[in-house]
């Protein structure tokens, strides 16, 4: 996901496909805009906070390497696919605001990177 948001930069970027196609568009944009921080927001506590829950952390104790596959890739989806969303909609209307939310969410994503380590240490008590 993150290599596909880097390749439609570069493809908006090298003028490959045009942006700024919605630009005059500001009532969409200015709920899109709304839409989309309260969901990059939401999905960053959501992914940091995944673990935490009761049946993802007896399921990460239980089954340590299937339960981190699944949750680990949902942890990660859960900010890479709104980081996609977020810079196709910086394009299409050209407002830094998306820009600002996708670098946020890719800002993000170290801290949330699924290891066997970081399972063991947010799973056990402290």
């Amino acid at each position: 996901m993150v290599a596909l948001a880097l390749l439609l930069v570069t493809l908006y970027e090298t003028e490959v496909l045009e942006p700024g196609m919605f630009a005059t568009q500001k009532p969409v944009e200015f709920i899109l805009s709304c839409m989309m921080t309260l969901i990059t927001l939401g999905n960053i506590y959501l992914s940091m906070r995944l673990f935490k829950f009761k049946t993802v952390k007896k399921q990460l104790v239980c089954h340590p390497d299937q339960a981190l596959m699944r949750w680990g890739i949902l942890r990660l989806q859960l900010l890479t696919v709104p980081m996609v969303i977020n810079t196709l909609l910086y394009y299409w209307f050209m407002t830094v605001s998306f820009g600002y939310l996708a670098i946020i969410l890719l800002l993000s994503l170290p801290f949330v990177w699924p290891s066997i380590d970081r399972c063991t240490t947010e799973t056990t008590e402290e």
